[in-house]
């Protein structure tokens, strides 16, 4: 199963040249934890998650609406495409400490962005089926 299954719909980007303001306001809309930062071939350059704007941004004393995303951006390295499987992406993630992963085509355009919510809410949703399943299979009169 492909990867951009598990994703929210239409994932949540902002141009190199967005504030701070830009991407906490997108991801607020999106209801999302992070944004892919593209470039303007839609080419993933970074990602700004919920931890940047606390860790880089909070008490730096910045202006959101002066401050280029870019600036306190996560340079991404680690990035999916839909070849990947939900069990690499995961263990990227948690090995590296990712909340959120691009996927993305061969140009490196964004396809997606999956989140470790994403991939076990999925899981769960399948474990929830099998043990009602099993629960029904081994009731007593079937």
């Amino acid at each position: 199963m492909s990867l951009l299954k598990w994703c929210d719909e239409g994932p949540a980007t902002v141009p190199l040249l967005a504030t701070v303001q830009d991407a906490v306001q997108t991801m607020i809309e999106k209801q999302v934890g992070a944004v892919a930062v593209i470039d303007e071939h839609g080419v993933v350059a970074g990602m700004f998650t919920e931890r940047d704007v606390l860790a880089k941004f909070a008490l730096s004393g910045r202006d959101a609406k002066a401050t280029p995303v870019r600036a306190l951006m996560s340079p991404m390295v680690e990035m999916a495409t839909e070849e990947t499987s939900a069990s690499e992406a995961l263990a990227v993630m948690l090995e590296r400490h990712y909340r959120h992963m691009p996927i993305v085509d061969d140009q490196g355009k964004v396809l997606g962005i999956c989140s470790i919510r994403n991939i076990l809410e999925a899981r769960v949703d399948d474990l929830l089926a099998e043990l009602d399943a099993s629960h029904h299979a081994s009731a007593p009169g079937r």
